[in-house]
């Protein structure tokens, strides 16, 4: 997008319409999946009365990420990514309209609900890549950076708006849940059909296993993309302490499931304070060292966190640990926007959502078995400290992105011809 003249870091986001639309989408889409995620969980458990049941919808909506991504990501570079991203919706509220139905005129329709489940995670996985690759084409270059943690906040704003909103109208009725997230998926639906984003790409290459795993190759042959990415990976994989909070709210803290809620919003709240400043005072200078520093404090307040005993103490950790999280998935998602070509944008991010998602549900597992093997305050000391072992070898083993000055200096031209070599 071009870059009017005498633009500054302090014009208005919101003054680019293609930016109001694209963070209307996000927020909308984002908040009914969280309303959505908190409704089917009530409504399986009560039709079940199964834990199993519980775990099996993670299960669900876990394996088309896993085995779609790559695909995903390609034909988010082949197509309209806008056309993508209306599809994803029709489906998305059809399996909400769905669900509305089922919990309306149906007694135990749990194979239909999972059914539908995986058809929604079927859409969301290429939903993801879609919305993100469209970051770049709303605003200028020039306040890309803050466009990218105004759009992390929107996710952020929709885990704290969408699960309260859930469980307050679930007293309501399943079927009220699930129609207003089909309100709010038509909603995002509409905004995004309204953005003025070019309808596909001139050329579509030849696919190929080559293009498929292009965006495995990109990050590969990227030190700084690679180094901010897997950091990120082992930070969240050994890092998190979300699986344990039941433990520490009801053995620890000795609070009712009130303070857990709150507990559980904490690192989401730490998170949008971040963000918040972000728009207004991006990061202009030492960019990598940041990161690293925005790591180590999450690794601090995780061992803080395990280590306290007192709820205003382990509120403010965890919102620590969101306030880390932030500034580094700012910094290493504005790093990927400024380094990757268009025309891979897709793939990469196809990758990164891979990896993501992957790290969050295997690091709720690793937390699980730590905490058995040596109790939850051990888990999350455990966690933390190997958190701040990784950043000091990532620091020393990455100096290219320890040395990233700006994101936006960052030119793609370099590690594209990288990656068309191949490793």
């Amino acid at each position: 997008m071009s870059e009017p003249p005498g633009l500054s870091q302090r014009t208005s986001l919101f003054r680019h319409r293609p930016f109001r639309l694209l963070f209307t989408t996000r927020i909308a889409s984002n908040t009914a999946n969280q309303m959505q995620a908190v409704a089917v969980g009530w409504y399986v458990y009560a039709i079940t009365g199964s834990a199993l049941a519980l775990g099996l919808i993670g299960l669900v909506q876990f394996l088309p990420p896993l085995g779609l991504a790559l695909v995903a990501g390609q034909i988010v570079d082949r197509h309209s990514r806008r056309l993508i991203l209306i599809t994803c919706y029709a489906i998305e509220v059809s399996v909400s309209l769905s669900l509305l139905v089922l919990a309306t005129f149906f007694a135990h329709p749990i194979g239909l609900v999972f059914g539908l489940l995986l058809i929604n995670a079927i859409a969301r996985t290429f939903e993801g890549p879609a919305l993100q690759s469209l970051v770049p084409s709303t605003v200028p270059r020039a306040i890309l950076m803050r466009a990218v943690s105004a759009h992390v906040s929107a996710g952020k704003m929709s885990q704290l708006i969408g699960p309260a909103l859930g469980g307050l109208l679930y007293a309501l009725g399943a079927g009220v849940d699930f129609g207003l997230c089909a309100l709010l998926i038509g909603i995002a639906g509409i905004a995004c059909a309204l953005l003025p984003i070019p309808a596909a790409p001139t050329e579509r290459p030849k696919v190929t296993w080559a293009t498929i795993f292009a965006g495995i190759h990109f990050i590969w042959n990227e030190p700084a993309m690679l180094g901010a990415m897997s950091l990120d990976m082992v930070a969240t994989l050994f890092g998190g302490v979300v699986a344990l909070l039941p433990i520490f709210a009801r053995d620890i803290l000795h609070i009712d499931v009130w303070g857990f809620g709150l507990l559980r919003s904490a690192p989401a709240m730490g998170a949008l304070v971040v963000a918040t400043l972000l728009t207004r005072l991006p990061v202009t200078r030492a960019a990598g060292r940041i990161m690293f520093a925005a790591v180590a404090v999450y690794g601090i307040a995780t061992i803080g966190f395990g280590l306290s005993d007192r709820t205003v103490l382990s509120f403010g950790m965890l919102m620590m640990v969101g306030a880390g999280d932030m500034l580094s998935v700012v910094v290493r998602q504005s790093i990927m926007q400024f380094a990757t070509p268009d025309e891979t944008r897709g793939r990469v991010f196809a990758v990164n959502s891979l990896f993501t998602n992957c790290a969050g549900q295997i690091g709720m597992f690793e937390s699980g078995v730590t905490a058995d093997w040596f109790g939850a305050v051990g888990s999350a000391v455990l966690g933390g400290t190997v958190v701040l072992v990784v950043v000091v070898l990532w620091a020393w083993y990455f100096p290219k992105l320890r040395n990233v000055e700006r994101p936006e200096e960052l030119s793609p031209a370099l590690p594209l011809r990288l990656a068309a070599e191949g490793p």
